[in-house]
């Protein structure tokens, strides 16, 4: 044992930068995959837990006044229900902040579907006026206990008496109504009722919908909002960034392994000796292999408890929504088994690549083998033996009395030899260090392959890092190629008329364009689910979607559909789909595909004028503003609410990269681990193309090439390994960022279509500076062993 401490010692002294990189890489590696776990966790957990602990309900129906609910509690699957609970829907104001809501009269505190108090108290029987609103909207109208609230257009106020969490679909402005809990004396007018039923096997969610709406009639269902979707909302973006982190992090690991596994093999073929020699004084094979897999163990363990202890320590700290998804994920009950489990697999892993690599150290016999005497990947090419001086090239100037092209035969004759008078020659002689580069970069063709191989892997990975770096820079700086055309989005009071409304919208000078539209709930075909219907644009002035598939919609009963609807319905471009408004059919032509980061795509579009064929009764409600270049929508939102005296509710179309700013931070951390793992293993390559060069060492000096030459030798093999890798990851990195993010943008409903890879100048200074890196790291080693002495090169021969 202390044999083999003081061989891991005198190991670790020379290879103190390799073994501080692996213990940086593993570091790295283990910190992503936590913060994955956390987010993971964050994602799921919070939503998970509102929702158990309120007794959630699995779905909830909004239906017309007139709906007779009763028997739904009898339906088989049905554990209990909410409601029914008044409603009506409205907007209020605070501060100068408005929403729009849905107050929900409910006479008591309920049992199902049961509001989490985080701040004030339930409602009081004794204050008509008091209300409790949800976490997210009370958020955003930065409103807490005691605050007023005013219904525009009319004289009531409503008194915030708390604040409650629910695990129901969420406020989101212009898409989705925020939830106010408020006495039914509070609705003297409702416009409908909602009922929440609590199934006993959450499975058969879609069967109970279906079966609701034959009892109730189609006719009678406004709206159908699932459990499932709630949850989908709440997790959001979280989810997204935890697949990022963890894809990488497996990615990561999988190239730090492979270089581990490369750099103990390249370590083992320039100490074949000392090995023999180990071997010669007892040491047994099992022992030999222990020496390697014990010192890579502690170097991945090192890193791996450095890791986990950061996170634990500092991760809650950073700030933003890393640094809160840690903070939740440390008070969740599989916190712990976390911290020690995934620490311990990508230790094991590492072990798993190391224990390969070592065995084959235990295989090296204690009395080594005679090297061959000539060169194991064969002689030299025709075009190595050229820039040796053995031939030269010879390239004609002139074009008398010779055909181009012409090449001397002969190597020592003097330029322009046998060329008639006056023709000049030019004589071009390719640099020895040049061709002997290449020669020896890819003269062992499995070895040379593998070394290319291992340091594609991380340059790949940062392609695809950088081409979803390029993707969220598409959703901020070219939002319209997304399906964002839009900035704002107009809701006007009932009382406001519809040609005052545009001609209030298109007075001001930095609004492009005004569509007019309407969004409503439809019940999509087998009753199982609400589906967004819009229709925004006329046929004179349409809607700019953005379409990744088919045409535009222009004829009558021609619409466009989002991937997530495709997907809902099973059905594909140029289908024809029947759907219900109430008790009104809409039977539309699906002529197109749009990128819809909206509903998880679950919308269908159509102008304004084909929804108003199939029913007169609809009228705009909304109109998304197109801005002017350079126009701030802040601003605009501002004008154009004062303008509208109050009757105006104005609010930014979500882009849904703005929930994703955290994984610009995240994509550089990656990169940054990814360039850790590609110096090891190009660290590694250089290492043993300088121990493999010192057999050559002698002949290359006998031959008349200077330090300078030889030199240059290791540096171009080492920058024609990198060119190799770098073009190679080009070729397979940029399908594959398109393949996984376009798959992303698919399973999330919006859409594939949305990947962009980076720009041609961007991947080639990328990958100019990795070449150039690999040579200037190349040069400092390569130097040192060209200047070497004779005496220490025949000792390393021998």
């Amino acid at each position: 044992m202390r044999a083999t401490l003081r061989w891991a010692h005198s190991d670790l002294r020379t290879h103190r930068g390799e073994a501080l990189f692996l213990v940086l890489a593993t570091a790295g590696i283990v910190a992503s995959l936590l913060l994955a776990t956390a987010l993971f966790g964050y994602a799921t957990n919070p939503w998970q837990r509102v929702f158990t602990q309120a007794r959630g309900a699995h779905v909830w129906l909004h239906t017309d006044r007139a709906a007779d609910t009763g028997e739904l509690a009898s339906l088989d699957g049905v554990q209990s229900v909410a409601g029914p609970y008044p409603t009506a829907s409205t907007t209020v104001a605070v501060r100068g902040t408005r929403a729009s809501v849905e107050l929900r009269g409910t006479a008591e505190r309920p049992d199902v579907g049961r509001p989490l108090l985080t701040a004030g108290h339930w409602l009081d029987a004794g204050d008509p006026d008091g209300v409790v609103l949800e976490t997210r909207l009370a958020r955003a109208l930065l409103a807490q206990p005691g605050d007023t609230l005013t219904l525009p257009s009319t004289s009531r106020t409503l008194t915030v008496l708390g604040i409650a969490d629910s695990p129901e679909r969420r406020y989101r402005p212009g898409e989705q109504p925020g939830l106010v809990w408020a006495p039914p004396a509070a609705v003297p007018d409702p416009g409908g009722q909602v009922i929440g039923l609590r199934l006993t096997d959450p499975g058969e969610t879609d069967y109970a919908v279906q079966r609701a709406v034959t009892v109730l009639g189609a006719g009678a269902i406004g709206q159908v909002s699932t459990w499932e979707q709630a949850r989908a909302e709440a997790q959001g973006d979280n989810r997204l960034l935890g697949q990022v982190l963890g894809l990488f992090g497996l990615g990561a690991l999988l190239a730090a392994g492979l270089a581990v596994h490369g750099a103990i093999g390249t370590r083992i073929r320039g100490h074949l000796r000392d090995i023999s020699v180990l071997k010669a004084i007892g040491f047994t094979p099992g022992q030999v292999v222990r020496v390697f897999l014990l010192q890579h163990l502690a170097y991945a363990l090192l890193g791996a408890v450095a890791a986990a202890a950061t996170v634990q320590a500092l991760g809650s700290r950073v700030p933003g929504r890393l640094g809160d998804a840690v903070g939740v994920w440390q008070g969740l009950p599989g916190h712990t088994v976390a911290l020690f489990v995934v620490p311990a697999c990508a230790v094991l892993f590492i072990g798993a690549t190391t224990g390969l690599a070592a065995w084959r150290a235990g295989r090296v016999p204690p009395v080594p083998l005679p090297r061959p005497a000539g060169a194991q990947a064969g002689g030299l090419s025709v075009a190595a033996r050229r820039a040796l001086g053995l031939r030269m090239f010879r390239m004609p100037v002139g074009a008398r009395g010779r055909g181009p092209g012409a090449l001397a035969s002969d190597g020592a004759g003097a330029p322009g030899a046998g060329a008639s008078s006056g023709v000049r020659e030019l004589e071009v002689r390719v640099p020895p260090a040049l061709v002997l580069g290449w020669h020896k970069a890819f003269a062992r063709r499995p070895r040379s392959f593998a070394t290319v191989a291992r340091l594609t892997l991380p340059l790949l990975l940062i392609v695809v890092a950088m081409s979803a770096w390029t993707t969220i820079d598409r959703f901020h700086s070219r939002p319209e190629q997304i399906g964002l055309p839009t900035a704002l989005t107009v809701r006007a009071d009932t009382d406001a008329g519809e040609r005052g409304t545009r001609a209030l919208l298109e007075r001001d000078p930095q609004v492009a364009a005004a569509y007019p539209g309407v969004e409503v709930a439809a019940l999509v075909p087998g009753q199982t689910a609400t589906i967004a219907l819009r229709g925004l644009g006329t046929r004179e002035d349409p809607y700019p979607y953005a379409l990744a598939e088919g045409r535009r919609a222009h004829g009558p009963d021609e619409a466009v559909a989002g991937q997530g609807l495709l997907d809902l319905l099973e059905v594909e471009v140029g289908d024809w789909v029947r759907m219900t408004v109430g008790d009104r059919p809409q039977i539309l032509h699906i002529v197109g595909r749009s990128i819809e980061p909206e509903n998880a795509g679950r919308v269908i579009s159509a102008s304004l004028d084909t929804l108003q064929e199939n029913d007169p009764r609809l009228r705009p409600t909304l109109y998304q503003l197109r801005l002017a270049a350079g126009a701030d929508p802040d601003e605009v939102a501002g004008r154009l609410a004062e303008a509208g005296h109050g009757r105006l509710d104005v609010h930014a179309v979500a882009n849904p990269a703005d929930g994703l700013s955290p994984l610009r931070a995240v994509v550089l951390g990656l990169i940054a681990v990814l360039a850790l793992v590609g110096l090891i293993e190009l660290l590694t390559a250089i290492g043993g193309t300088v121990r493999e060069s010192e057999r050559d060492l002698l002949a290359l000096k006998a031959i008349g090439l200077s330090p300078r030459q030889i030199t240059g030798i290791t540096v171009t093999a080492t920058g024609c390994t990198a060119l190799a890798a770098v073009l190679l990851a080009a070729a397979l990195g940029l399908p594959l960022a398109h393949w996984l993010i376009d798959a992303q943008g698919a399973s999330s409903g919006i859409g594939a279509g949305i990947a962009q890879v980076p720009s041609p100048a961007l991947l080639v200074l990328v990958g100019t500076a990795a070449v150039l890196g690999a040579a200037a790291l190349a040069a400092v080693p390569s130097a040192r062993a060209a200047r070497r002495r004779l005496a220490d090169t025949l000792s390393a021969v021998a």
